[in-house]
């Protein structure tokens, strides 16, 4: 058998900086890591052992890259599944499992496995095209995403009146009701091949309006205990009914009558966990390594208050990275900055992180609006 801490190979579909952050972490495992990605200036390829420039949705190349590795996870959900199903079947680990990757990358599935699994969430209908808005008895405003494709805001579309038809994709669809949230929240579980089963608190979030993504995020979250409760237990049944090896990040929207109903889930690392490197005693990073590597999960637990900043390319900049109010926000106590090696930016393009992290819950939030106010990436 071999050692996941050498012998083993591990490969990463995916070159961003969510396998950037991973890798951060199995280093102190001592790892061995090869990436495939398709861009040759990914923030992985200096970080790993072996980086490999190729597509994602290509078979044969997945395929190719799959033979040469022990086990082989994700950071992007939009992989060659097919290639993948053949690789589990020649005995190549594929975590999380192909079947989960297949049925995540289509909203609609998504939305009836939920349905089918008893775990709630927006009423839905689904649509092949634009033509069957008008008949789809939905009460205006209501929210148009696409089943394929749709990523970090990107495949959402709010339908506020008939005029807005002539906008709507034309592509299949799921539409749901617009939800009445108060919070919307979000809950990393992580389960092993064991069927061990962890969940991190509960995290409030923020979105950017105009990028649709998440901006702010809060840990831990000082909803009431029973609602928390009720969230946790909500993320580990859909880990359960999923069966999931590795980690699955569930989001929700607390209704303002009190319910919590799943918007949509992501089963690998996520933005809404990035503060737990700081902020818990385990970072979701390293519980999805545990839980890929079949180990004990770890102690999920907060250390401190913790508030997580998007660093976002700021509109109207578009070329190489300056990070403009750097200096002075390291003047601040507890303040720790992720940049994700990205040369280039453009608007609201992803190319870090801060999380703020302090006693005082107050301190944190006040610290995290200074940071927003005054950390730009302009070009």
């Amino acid at each position: 058998m071999k050692a996941f801490y050498g012998d083993l190979k591990l490969g990463i579909l995916g070159g961003g900086q969510l396998g950037r952050m991973f890798i951060q972490q199995a280093i102190n495992y001592n790892v061995n890591i090869k990436v495939l990605d398709p861009d040759r200036e990914a923030p992985c390829r200096k970080l790993c052992n072996e980086f490999v420039i190729g597509s994602l949705s290509d078979y044969e190349t997945v395929y190719n890259f799959g033979k040469r590795v022990d086990l082989l996870t994700i950071e992007i959900e939009k992989v060659n599944v097919d290639a993948l199903d053949q690789l589990e079947r020649e005995g190549v680990l594929v975590y999380p499992q192909p079947r989960v990757i297949r049925l995540i990358q289509d909203k609609g599935l998504q939305k009836q496995f939920l349905k089918e699994n008893d775990i709630p969430t927006a009423p839905f209908r689904l649509i092949s095209s634009a033509q069957e808005l008008p008949e789809s008895g939905f009460t205006y405003p209501y929210i148009q995403k696409l089943r394929r494709d749709g990523y970090d805001g990107r495949g959402v579309y709010k339908v506020k009146d008939e005029a807005g038809l002539a906008n709507a994709f034309t592509e299949p669809s799921i539409i749901e009701e617009m939800v009445d949230f108060e919070k919307e929240i979000s809950v990393i579980v992580a389960r092993n091949d064991k069927g061990e089963v962890s969940t991190f608190p509960v995290v409030e979030m923020e979105f950017n309006p105009h990028a649709n993504l998440v901006e702010f995020l809060i840990s831990p979250s000082t909803l009431p205990a029973e609602i928390q409760n009720e969230a946790e237990d909500i993320a580990k049944k859909v880990a359960e009914s999923l069966k999931i090896v590795g980690l699955l990040a569930v989001e929700m929207f607390l209704t303002r009558d009190g319910k919590i109903l799943v918007n949509e889930v992501a089963p690998r690392p996520h933005n809404s966990g990035h503060q737990s490197i700081e902020g818990n005693v385990v970072s979701q990073f390293e519980q999805h390594l545990r839980a890929i590597f079949n180990q004990p999960l770890g102690d999920t637990s907060t250390l401190n208050h913790a508030v997580m900043i998007n660093l976002l390319g700021e509109p109207g900049y578009e070329g190489p990275a300056q990070y403009q109010g750097l200096e002075e926000i390291l003047k601040c106590s507890g303040v720790y900055v992720h940049l994700y090696g990205k040369a280039l930016t453009k608007p609201f393009r992803k190319m870090g992180h801060v999380t703020i992290v302090d006693a005082d819950r107050e301190k944190a939030i006040e610290k995290a609006r200074f940071v927003q106010q005054t950390l730009k990436v302009i070009s």
